[in-house]
């Protein structure tokens, strides 16, 4: 299984990409919240208030899920990191058998 990070400017845009992930089978579940933000652009430090997008998907979906997360992404550089995690058996059937 593979859980996939993001963040978004704002509700909106984190709603927007999960149901495009969704609707086309790339992710069987996507959890958003707010959170607070801190790091360096440009030389700076900066602060936000941003939506953290927790993916969930199969192995063979990563490339797709960064793909359709970059294309539908506001921000210049949007920073997408994925992980193998390990799961309950079926959590990991749902999760194979909701996605293409």
């Amino acid at each position: 299984m593979r859980e996939i990070h993001t963040t978004c400017k704002d509700k909106k845009e984190a709603e927007k990409i999960a149901k495009i992930l969704l609707t086309k089978k790339i992710a069987a579940c996507v959890n958003y919240f707010p959170v607070n933000s801190m790091y360096l652009w440009e030389g700076k430090i900066e602060k936000s208030s941003e939506y953290l997008l927790l993916i969930k998907t199969s192995s063979k979906n990563k490339k797709k899920a960064i793909e359709t997360i970059s294309s539908n992404h506001s921000y210049e550089l949007p920073v997408i990191s994925s992980a193998t995690i390990k799961s309950t058996k079926a959590a990991e059937e749902w999760i194979n058998n909701s996605v293409c």
